[in-house]
């Protein structure tokens, strides 16, 4: 992500905890920050291990609850496939994903014609 986006998401995650009464901690901070200076769709795990020198005392469990936070303020979704750990993604306009089955890797793809394909009941 551009810098200059990356500090307009930043700036949105400082008025979305001051909306909701949430303190903007360094540890909050710094995992937003990770996330949406990405180009990927990390699990916990990556965020832990991009962030851990900059914040050292930080554990997979406040990792975790910092993740499932911003997922709720709308700040990030999570992405679920049922035979891969669960990955966060920072974009939130619509788009859509490819999975390789393989190596479990995900690819944004961005095609406006996909927003409109019916799929069956």
């Amino acid at each position: 992500m551009e810098a200059a986006t990356v500090e307009e998401r930043i700036r949105e995650l400082e008025r979305v905890c001051r909306s909701r009464g949430l303190p903007l901690t360094i540890q909050r901070r710094v995992v937003f920050e990770a996330i949406v200076k990405r180009n990927d769709h990390p699990t916990a795990d990556q965020i832990l291990e991009q962030i851990k020198n900059r914040v050292p005392d930080i554990s997979r469990t406040t990792i975790d609850r910092i993740l499932d936070t911003f997922v709720q303020l709308g700040l990030i979704t999570k992405i679920c496939h049922p035979s891969a750990v669960a990955r966060f993604e920072p974009k939130l306009h619509q788009h859509h994903h490819l999975f390789c089955v393989h190596c479990e890797q995900i690819i944004d793809l961005e095609n406006e014609r996909l927003n409109t394909v019916a799929f069956p009941d």
